[in-house]
């Protein structure tokens, strides 16, 4: 068989990665996505916010203090409740999130900290970065971050993840895709956060969604953080400005219910001056700066060297967006080059391919859903036999029925959560097909591909009856080359 090589994609401006914890497209994004036409409705949302929403005591003495049409940097902690109600209780944050708002660099940077990073916390000494929450709350949490990244931070919003649930319902749920099994129910005497999902693209509301984002029984920090964001990517694209604004006034009472945050606190005129540079930054695209943090030798914490943490922090500040234009690559098809090897790491497995997904394709082959499966794979790993391969149905927001699939494979070894699939259904209007980056030409086959940098996240094939797709891993290991492999040998039994 053939494998392929290729030059790196053509990506527009709109395809970095679109991500945003929930308090901030509800207050910043929605808020912000508005023009001088409406000014007076927005200063009354503006005086409706500060009505609804619970300060932070003391919180302005730690913040620092930026000149008008300067870049911002928000700090979002998320937590199973305000830190004001933990008292005689330790309340850590399980989210601790730095977004720099800044349109002059054509993109907005977002990076998540481990809550298990080793840090100096002051006036407590070395500890998980999240334990700064636990000791002084969202203050603390503040100098913690402002003195392991050395820059300012001008705003802090502190999320109950109660309004998380809340506003996934508010807004008619997320379709998302689940990369594997979700299950724990603490029958066996654990105390993890209970969860039951099976794989495959569903349709997740309140509870299962946030379940599905706070999961981090069984893999790691890193691996939940990517999970966060890519629930979080497919409920931005999903959910329209419009549509946020449309019902901004039920959302600012989950957020002034649910959040504690210093920018209620600001007089209007410091409020429009954040929300003027929301507005400019929703513009452009968001890119997620990860943070290679590793295991220490005692498995306790996460580190990273101080090498490594002064490149991070300079990517953070200094985050370019892409600049070629939208839309051209998208409505030009290309061929791709072809190698005669298998790209590295792939193996072939048709045969285990077969017996995997023969009985599936009995059942739902007949059904109008033919099974495709491919005949190479990781050689890491392997099939999943948890819950997969699975068959199911999934109903649009008309309630159209369609029925579809999902085949998981694990990599299994010191990839620990990485997961990634072979999805099909007869839905090919699926929110997830939504916006390929580019079109390319395989064997015949035309594959959308969706790309995350220059990483491919997605890649699409279309028939008569159906639309199939490879997913790579939360944490995308999987390289361009694997998975144009993996897409490239789709095929049915027998052929």
């Amino acid at each position: 068989m053939s494998v392929y090589e290729e030059e790196p994609p053509r990506l527009g401006l709109q395809m970095g990665k679109r991500f945003a914890l929930a308090a901030l497209v509800i207050v910043l994004l929605t808020a912000g996505a508005v023009s001088s036409a409406v000014l007076l409705e927005v200063k009354q949302d503006v005086n409706f916010f500060q009505s609804q929403s619970d300060p932070i005591a003391g919180i302005a003495n730690v913040l620092d203090d930026v000149p008008p049409g300067q870049p911002q940097t928000i700090l979002l902690l998320g937590s199973d409740k305000r830190f004001a109600d933990g008292k005689g209780a330790s309340v850590r944050s399980d989210t601790i999130i730095v977004v720099r708002l800044d349109p002059d660099k054509k993109a907005t940077a977002i990076m998540s900290l481990p809550r298990d990073l080793k840090v100096q916390i002051p006036g407590v000494g070395t500890r998980k970065i999240n334990e700064a929450y636990a000791n002084g709350g969202p203050k603390l949490t503040v100098r913690t971050v402002r003195a392991l990244l050395g820059i300012p931070i001008h705003h802090v919003v502190n999320v109950n993840f109660g309004g998380f649930s809340r506003a996934v319902n508010r807004l008619g749920c997320v379709y998302a895709e689940i990369d594997r099994r979700y299950f724990n129910d603490n029958s066996r005497g654990e105390n993890y956060a209970t969860i039951d999902l099976k794989p495959g693209y569903q349709k997740l509301c309140g509870q299962d969604g946030l379940d599905y984002v706070r999961h981090r029984h069984s893999d790691s920090d890193l691996v939940r953080a990517a999970r966060q964001q890519e629930f979080l990517r497919q409920a931005k694209q999903q959910f329209g400005l419009g549509k946020l604004f449309g019902d901004r006034e039920g959302l600012l009472k989950i957020f002034g219910r649910y959040t504690q945050t210093d920018i209620s606190e600001k007089n209007t005129e410091a409020i429009f001056r954040l929300l003027k540079l929301a507005f400019e930054a929703s513009k452009t695209p968001l890119r997620e700066i990860p943070f290679p943090a590793k295991d220490t030798s005692s498995g306790t914490f996460l580190e990273i060297s101080p090498e490594s943490l002064a490149k991070t922090v300079k990517r953070f500040v200094e985050v370019r967006g892409s600049t070629r234009s939208d839309g051209k690559a998208k409505n030009k098809k290309r061929k791709i080059k072809k190698r005669k090897t298998l790209a590295p790491g792939l193996i072939e497995a048709k045969r285990e391919g077969e017996d995997t997904v023969l009985p599936m394709d009995a059942r739902i082959g007949r059904l109008g859903l033919p099974v495709y499966f491919p005949r190479v794979r990781m050689g890491r790993g392997g099939y999943v036999k948890t819950a997969s391969p699975r068959s199911y149905e999934i109903f649009d927001r008309n309630k159209n029925r369609y029925r579809a699939y999902r085949i998981v494979f694990s990599l299994g070894g010191d990839e620990v959560g990485q997961y990634y699939g072979v999805q099909g259904t007869t839905w090919k209007a699926a929110p997830i097909l939504d916006n390929p980056t580019d079109e390319v030409i395989l064997r015949k086959r035309t594959y959308k591909r969706y790309f995350d940098g220059s990483k491919i996240r997605l890649i699409a094939w279309e028939t008569p009856r159906a639309v199939y797709w490879v997913s790579n891993t939360l944490s995308q290991v999987l390289t361009n080359n694997q998975m144009m492999g993996i897409a490239g040998s789709l095929q049915r039994i027998g052929q």
